[in-house]
């Protein structure tokens, strides 16, 4: 059996249950967001310097929300509704199976991207989006001290 991870064969999105779910689809951001504006202002302050939206690994479509090259660290912000937070997952009132089944392939699709980077040498950290700032700046900057002292990154620091 193959070890690896796909999603499922393409599935038709349903048609939004109202007009304003259909506004509020439309205005969610793939990149960008304000959990992760905070955590890259944080990070900016503290002289921390990073890219965006990046895809780590070339034959991988995937794109980490901040990564740190050189010490080969890549930092996901996950939001709560679309990647099942154990604290604040709701479940979706209208569409409920397709809403199930897209986040279930959300969260496979990360515990894969996780498992492949591992594989070729990468650092992976995932920040909720309730998460403060300065606390995930705080574990993002412990981690990258971690990794300078492991001798796998020189120069992190300014």
């Amino acid at each position: 059996m193959a070890d690896d991870v796909r999603p499922p064969a393409w599935v038709p999105v349903p048609a939004a249950s109202s007009a304003a779910a259909r506004r509020r689809m439309q205005a969610t951001r793939g990149r960008d967001t304000a959990p992760e504006l905070a955590l890259r202002r944080e990070l900016h302050r503290r002289r921390l310097r990073y890219r965006v939206d990046m895809p780590v690994v070339p034959d991988l479509r995937r794109c980490a929300d901040v990564v740190f090259p050189r010490a080969r660290l890549a930092v996901f912000v996950d939001g709560c509704f679309w990647h099942g937070c154990p604290q604040h997952a709701t479940s979706a009132k209208s569409n409920a199976a397709f809403w199930a089944a897209k986040i279930a392939a959300n969260q496979a699709r990360d515990a894969d991207t996780g498992r492949r980077l591992r594989e070729v040498g990468w650092t992976v950290v995932r920040i909720w989006e309730h998460d403060t700032a300065e606390a995930a700046a705080d574990h993002v900057h412990s981690v990258l001290r971690r990794i300078a002292e492991a001798g796998t990154a020189a120069d992190l620091f300014p």
